[in-house]
């Protein structure tokens, strides 16, 4: 008998994300679908890996990451956040923030437990939640603002809900969270035990002189929270998939149970040029303002087309309305952008589980000026 897999994920296929960029390889295409700079990364932190290479520094750091890594998180979680960090019990380098979260939930969710998730989201959450056996109650962002609908939230929590994700500032959308939500995000989880799962590796690209609303700002939210980062949104160098998760230390014992099973370690020379390059602090404080230029740039672009912005407060991303063009679903219409005008994009509905199509697409502005003006340039034929 030829053996053969039951699969643990078995609605899933082919991502949107995979089929765009296909497509947008293709047909030649501008990619604007995909989250990555087309721009250069700083050649100082570039220099600082090679000097860590160089000096021998390519063998394991220790299991939780570099020591010295660790020590500059947590002053750097100070300074923002007024919150004292333990280096050595609440800190994890991981292999990107996409694996903190998964492995987060995987430390957390047994069979049947329920974990709320915000609509559009993210395209691992749920496939992550499933794996582990738990069920996604899903709740849709109220559009075209995205925002959370409390009273929704109060009434699809239940005895089986056993945590909450969130994402802020919000991808695909931009949308941040404020500081009522977190008045009601507190009011909803007290004498609970229910857990936060927050996604904030866009921290730092806040636009408008908006604050970014992080778990570690409270500590009454922060003692039930894993928070997740990534090094690659702030430094321009997704590629290099390193991240960090932030957590209580009763939480991050038992999420260092499953790290050490699953990666062991992390990437040595990138540690060792990041804990050098964390102490140049505007690398990271100026970034809202490098991206909010960016995309003022497409923004202004596009008044020239018939799409219409839908707000964006920080990510890599913004929305556009295309209902004055047509009708199209939102796959159909990225589709037939990427082949006949050759801009490709990400429809909304591909955030959704059930595809819930409001007429929109994500652009990714994180681009060079150049890639921005001919990707107007063909926009406006539309």
């Amino acid at each position: 008998m030829t053996p053969s897999i039951q699969s643990k994920l078995p609605h899933v296929g082919t991502t949107i994300f995979t089929v765009m960029s296909a497509l947008a390889n293709e047909h030649n295409a501008i990619n604007l679908g995909q989250g990555f700079p087309d721009y250069p990364m700083n050649e100082a932190l570039i220099a600082l890996v090679n000097k860590a290479m160089q000096g021998g520094h390519n063998q394991y750091v220790h299991m939780n990451g570099l020591p010295l890594l660790r020590e500059r998180l947590a002053e750097k979680i100070k300074d923002l956040y007024a919150t004292n960090i333990n280096v050595d019990t609440e800190i994890t380098i991981t292999p990107g923030g996409t694996y903190a979260i998964y492995t987060a939930l995987t430390t957390i969710l047994q069979p049947g437990d329920e974990v709320i998730v915000f609509e559009p989201a993210y395209d691992s959450y749920i496939p992550n939640i499933e794996i582990n056996g738990a069920v996604p109650v899903l709740i849709s962002l109220v559009y075209p603002d995205y925002k959370i609908d409390w009273e929704i939230v109060k009434q699809k929590v239940t005895p089986k809900t056993k945590l909450i994700m969130l994402n802020t500032p919000h991808n695909p959308t931009g949308a941040l969270l404020n500081a009522d939500d977190i008045v009601q995000l507190q009011n909803l989880l007290k004498g609970t035990g229910i857990f936060i799962l927050s996604d904030e590796v866009y921290e730092h690209l806040i636009f408008d002189s908006k604050k970014h609303e992080s778990m570690l700002r409270y500590p009454t939210l922060y003692e039930r929270s894993f928070v997740c980062f990534s090094f690659g949104k702030v430094y321009h160098c997704t590629g290099w998939k390193l991240g960090y998760c932030v957590a209580p230390p009763a939480l991050m014992k038992e999420f260092r149970k499953v790290h050490q099973f699953n990666c062991f370690t992390c990437n040595s020379p990138v540690q060792f040029a990041l804990a050098e390059f964390l102490q140049q602090k505007n690398n990271y404080l100026d970034l809202g303002f490098f991206l909010q230029q960016k995309r003022d740039y497409l923004k202004k672009g596009m008044q020239q087309t018939k799409f219409k912005p839908l707000p964006s407060y920080g990510s890599y991303f913004q929305l556009y309305s295309y209902d004055d063009i047509t009708d199209e679903s939102e796959k159909d219409f990225a589709i037939r952008l990427t082949k006949e005008y050759g801009v490709a994009t990400i429809p909304a509905s591909a955030f959704y589980k059930k595809g819930e199509d409001n007429k929109v697409l994500r652009f990714c502005f994180s681009k060079k000026e150049s890639t921005l003006n001919e990707a107007v340039n063909r926009l406006m034929k539309v």
